[in-house]
């Protein structure tokens, strides 16, 4: 589906290719060296550290305009397209297991080209820049793990040992593979000698970032996406969630006061929201800033449906060395 980027709505214009919600809170974060400890905060403590967070983050925005550029407000016609795969509709429930999206309580297929991140080690050489031509790996993801004592800590802890009989260090590298990659790459038994998924780690910048919910990329939710017409309670657990939907989509003044929450000035504890969201998630499941870390798309940022590929180039090959990927060209989206 291609897409109005929704958190685009507001940027920081040296930092255009950054949701700048998620940029204030990390800036606001990290203006606190000593990280508070949410667990032992009740909901409504933990929303007046968000929101400090997310003030003092601004504010060092806004503060700083030789570093981050003038903060500008955007229509939803002026902001970037999105290519994205829409995998939940409204009224679902996505939720998220172990990489394995789940719609209403059971698992989606997953499409043939899905990647995750791994850790290869081979027994002693290089991989050749053969095998990642072959395999479709470009050079900016071939990442040769640093050599350094920090990491080879972390790696130990995954179950790679670096060092081989002799105690001499072999090469690690850090790549996104399908499942058809990596059974090639299990097969040649004479380079690697060790495949291991890069684990789940908590990222602060799940959506939504002033909810404390542990969730991860490969843990996420459960999260009922809104559809038009239907009418939720609001809870201290639910609002961090759809507040964004009832403000920046929807048009409407949310205030949370200590009595209660208002919206247009009239206390209430429900909403019926307007329009239908989406949910939407690239192919490269470690590598793709989607709906897991700015939520849902409104129907009225949605531009429409590709269709076809015209034209598809490699960017690591010449003209005269197989930059036209012709095994694309004039192919349907559904069908590459």
């Amino acid at each position: 589906m291609v897409f109005n980027f929704p958190a685009g709505d507001t940027v920081a214009l040296n930092h255009q290719m950054e949701d700048f919600y998620a940029l204030a809170y990390r800036e606001g974060r990290n203006l606190y060296p000593n990280p508070i400890n949410m667990d032992n905060l009740t909901r409504e403590q933990q929303q007046t550290v968000y929101n400090l967070y997310y003030q003092a983050g601004r504010n060092k925005i806004r503060s700083n305009p030789r570093i981050y550029g003038d903060i500008v407000v955007r229509p939803v016609d002026r902001r970037e397209n999105y290519v994205k795969r829409c995998v939940g509709l409204p009224g679902d429930t996505l939720q998220i297991k172990d990489g394995q999206v789940c719609l209403n309580g059971t698992a989606i297929p997953n499409p043939k080209e899905m990647q995750f991140n791994y850790f290869v080690q081979t027994t002693g050489p290089y991989i050749p820049e053969k095998i990642f031509r072959n395999l479709g790996i470009s050079l900016d993801d071939q990442l040769l793990m640093s050599n350094d004592y920090n990491w080879e800590g972390n790696l130990v802890e995954m179950g790679l040992d670096r060092r081989d009989a002799q105690g001499k260090l072999t090469p690690v590298y850090h790549l996104p593979l399908t499942s058809q990659m990596l059974e090639t790459l299990k097969t040649n038994t004479k380079l690697i000698s060790k495949i291991v998924k890069e684990p789940p780690f908590y990222s602060e910048d799940m959506y939504p970032q002033n909810l404390y919910t542990q969730w991860d990329r490969d843990n996420y939710g459960p999260i009922w996406i809104p559809s038009k017409g239907t009418t939720i309670q609001l809870t201290a657990d639910n609002l961090p969630i759809y507040a964004r939907c009832i403000e920046a989509y929807e048009d409407n003044k949310l205030e949370r006061k200590t009595d209660g929450i208002y919206i247009n000035g009239q206390k209430t504890d429900q909403y019926t929201f307007k329009m239908d969201y989406y949910w939407m998630m690239g192919d490269n499941r470690h590598n793709s800033l989607d709906s897991r870390y700015w939520g849902f798309v409104p129907e009225d940022h949605v531009v429409g449906k590709p269709i076809v590929v015209w034209l598809s180039l490699d960017k690591d090959r010449s003209w005269f060395d197989g930059k036209i990927r012709w095994n694309r060209i004039f192919k349907w989206v559904d069908n590459i």
